[in-house]
This record gives structure tokens, sequence and C-alpha cells, in this order.
């Protein structure tokens, strides 16, 4: 039964005193709240291991170690597994080849019409004894794997419990003469929990304050200016890597020798001493972009005004923006 899609209500059983209750009246709270607890699972979880379930095995090894563990499959289902339990390996000699036979160990949810009695109990006024209690042990599988490359289940009906998730891998084996070819790997393990990482984070940072190098304006090749970043508030835990660029007007007016000078100022974008709270946008203009070939009293080079410094940044300051972005993991 699935609360959403075949119940028109979700409907809630009270009780008053004096009532005549059911097996079935109980049985109904319990079943409520178990479909309310797998809606749950299935709505803010994907299929896959919670905790535990940690499995070991080395090359040569004929048995398996699997840990206790709690998953949840594809329906919501929790998987629980209390106690230690070792898995005999397949007792497959190899394929065709002679070469090792892949397999995937997947532990699932258990049929509910197998489920094992842990108590019962007897009756009143001569009804027959039945169970108060069933036992949920998770149901481990070796599913045989194909050939590689694709290395697909080869039961159709296993491939399908794999792919919906209602069969969790826990681990892939090689399997020569009847025990482990290598180790187990853990890579096809899949994490009921969404990953944290990649984590992503971008802003918009107006209000800089754009500085040049002290001494000579000039690097020789060109003008740079720089300005920190500051990405404190995206909370990254360790230096993401970080993308950015420039917004704003590239045109700039000078004052130079009482002549009004214009230039379009742009250049090569770098980004330096990043670290998880921040950065430094550095922009290297061009000399070609300041100066002029032959030189040109009429248009001279912005550079010689006393305060190219100050004209610049408050230019810089009060037009130009970055946009960044910064990926983590």
């Amino acid at each position: 039964m699935s609360i959403i899609g075949e119940t028109r209500f979700v409907e809630r059983n009270q009780f008053f005193n004096g009532q005549r209750l059911f097996a079935s009246d109980l049985q109904g709270v319990e079943e409520l709240n178990r479909q309310m607890r797998w809606l749950h699972n299935q709505s803010l979880h994907q299929p896959g291991i919670g905790a535990g379930f940690a499995i070991s095995g080395n090359k040569g090894d004929r048995q398996v170690v699997i840990q206790p563990g709690y998953a949840i499959d594809a329906d919501g289902r929790e998987i629980v597994l209390t106690e230690t339990v070792i898995e005999p390996v397949p007792p497959v000699a190899g394929d065709d080849f002679g070469g090792p036979v892949f397999f995937d160990l997947t532990v699932s949810y258990p049929d509910e019409h197998t489920l094992n009695a842990a108590e019962t109990r007897e009756g009143v006024c001569g009804t027959a004894r039945g169970a108060i209690r069933l036992r949920e042990a998770p149901v481990f599988c070796w599913v045989r794997l194909g050939a590689p490359p694709d290395q697909l289940p080869i039961d159709k009906t296993l491939s399908d419990a794999v792919v919906k998730g209602l069969h969790l891998r826990l681990a892939r084996a090689q399997v020569l003469n009847c025990k482990l070819d290598r180790p187990l790997s853990l890579a096809q393990r899949r994490n009921a929990k969404p990953a944290e990482q990649p984590y992503m984070a971008c802003d918009h940072a107006t209000q800089l304050q754009w500085k040049l190098p002290n001494g000579p304006t000039s690097l020789g090749v060109g003008l740079q200016i720089t300005a920190s970043i500051d990405t404190k508030a995206a909370g990254f835990r360790t230096p993401p890597c970080y993308s950015a660029q420039l917004l704003g007007s590239r045109e700039f007016n000078f004052r130079v020798n009482n002549r009004d000078v214009k230039r379009m100022l742009d250049g090569f974008v770098i980004l330096l001493a990043a670290s998880k709270s921040g950065f430094d946008f550095s922009l290297l203009v061009p000399d070609s972009l300041l100066s002029r070939v032959p030189e040109n009293p009429e248009d001279p080079n912005p550079q010689a005004a006393p305060d190219f410094k100050e004209q610049l940044t408050r230019q810089t300051d009060a037009n130009w923006t970055v946009d960044w972005i910064g990926v983590e993991g």
C-alpha cells in the first residue's frame, strides 16, 4: 500500500473508552505510522547506505564479513542489520576463459510474506495462536554480472531491482576458484545521504576598492589593477575553484596637462591568493591601451598625469563590479 496515489485521504485512528478493539484496529495504527515513515524516506532521501554496512574481504578469502548497518531502498523501507553476518563467496571456478567472475553483493528488504515470527502468543476464548512480532532480517544476494566493460547483471529481474534501487549494492567482487581474486571494491556503493559536494556558491561583488601597485604604475607590459573579493558568506570549508568576470564600463576619462583624454581599458584577468574566504581579482591592462605609438602630444599617455592613480581608481571604484562563482569539491 502507498499513501500517495492510492489513498484519497490520510485517516488517523481514533479510540474511545469502552470501544471494542480488533487486531485490525491496532494493526492500522502501525501500518499508518510505517507508511508515513516510508513516505518521509522516499521524499527526503535517496536509496542507499545510511550508516554502517562495512564489509571486508581480501584476496584469497572464501567469505566476506558484513557489519551492522542501516540503509533505505527506493520504496523508503528501512533495511536494518543488527549483528555481524558472514556471507560465503559464490562457489564458481571462473568464466569460460579462465578469468574471474564479477559479482555485486546486494542487500534488500525482505518479502513481507516470508518474515519469520519472532514471538507468538495464545489467543483468548479459544482463538488460534498467532504471531505478535515479525523479524525483518535483511536479505543478501550475490548478483552475477556480465563481462566487462558493461558488467550488467545477467538476471533480468535482479537487474531491474538494482536499477530501481530495491537491491542496494554493498560491494563488487571478482571470484576465481571459489575465492576472492582481489579485495572487494566499494566504489559501487550509493549513499542515502545526498552528497554535500560539489558545493557551489556565487555572488555579485560591489563597492570594491581597486588598487594599483606601489611605485611605477607600469610593469613594462601593462598596468595591474587589483581588488580583493570577500567570499566568507558562501561558507566554503576548503579553497574552491573560482571563476570571475568584470562588469562595468570600460570607457575612462583622464585629465592630462589640461587636456581631456579618453581611453578604453580592458585586459587579462588573473585570480590570485585564492582561499576559502576570498581571492584577489587582478586585471592586467596592456600598455598599448594607454599609450600611443608614435607619441602624440595632442593625445598624451594618461600615466603622465601626476594624479593618474587617483583618477583611475576613482572611476574603477565607481563603475567596476565583479561576478564570481566558486565550486568546492
